[in-house]
């Protein structure tokens, strides 16, 4: 889906129903293992755009020193809030910002991650979107120190088994790694939901397609996703 307003719609308006469908992504647990490969987390001090709900922000938690997430959407921090509060991490800190614009002084972190953020920048901005986008990642550089790692994550294909991203989506990954310089890896991030009810109910609303192609498996009902990673130094 990459209509502009049913996805601020969810992001604004369904921000529970958008938790329950990424609660259920990475079942194999393979995001965290390829961005350890790129650059250890370990006691690293990360700056994270467009944070969301917090899904990757509460992976990287136990790693690193201490993660500074930020959102353009006040309702998705909220949700965000509850889970660091649920999880009593006092090394995980908040914030409501643009990723164009963040609040904060330059070379102050070793990590600058976003996942599934800047493509909304690109479908958001029409032909203007390189000029956008590319703010974002001056940001993210601005913020590394010497030698540290700009990592984006971003959808290869929902209900996909092999890379297979909208057009536009491949357009933006072009211009990263033919213009901006980053690397480029696949991974697979699929979501598992305990029953086919459960698997419509979340879904449907955001992929209907995409649902076609779940399966029945003995972890539960599987929906393949495709994911990037992108990556470079400063």
């Amino acid at each position: 889906m990459t209509d502009e307003q049913p996805w601020k719609r969810f992001y604004t308006e369904q921000t529970d129903l958008y938790e329950r469908l990424v609660s259920h992504e990475d079942y194999q647990g393979n995001l965290l293992a390829a961005l350890q490969d790129i650059c250890p987390l370990t006691d690293k001090r990360v700056v994270e755009f467009g944070a969301g709900t917090g899904r990757i922000t509460a992976q990287l938690v136990p790693l690193v020193e201490r993660v500074y997430a930020f959102d353009l959407t006040p309702q998705m921090v909220q949700v965000a809030a509850r889970k660091r509060q649920q999880a009593k991490a006092a090394t995980w800190l908040l914030g409501l910002a643009d990723s164009r614009a963040m609040p904060l002084p330059a070379a102050c972190a070793d990590v600058a991650v976003e996942g599934w953020s800047f493509l909304q920048i690109r479908v958001w901005h029409g032909a203007n979107w390189r000029a956008e986008v590319g703010r974002a990642l001056d940001e993210m550089l601005r913020l590394l120190r010497p030698g540290g790692a700009a990592i984006l994550i971003e959808t290869l294909g929902t209900g996909a088994t092999e890379p297979n991203p909208q057009p536009a989506f491949a357009e933006m990954y072009a211009y990263l790694e033919q213009e901006r310089g980053f690397a480029a890896r696949c991974i697979r991030t699929d979501y598992c939901f305990p029953s086919w009810a459960e698997a419509q109910a979340i879904v449907e609303p955001f992929f209907s397609e995409a649902l076609k192609t779940a399966t029945q498996t003995e972890a539960g009902i599987v929906l393949p996703e495709c994911t990037g990673i992108w990556w470079r130094f400063a």
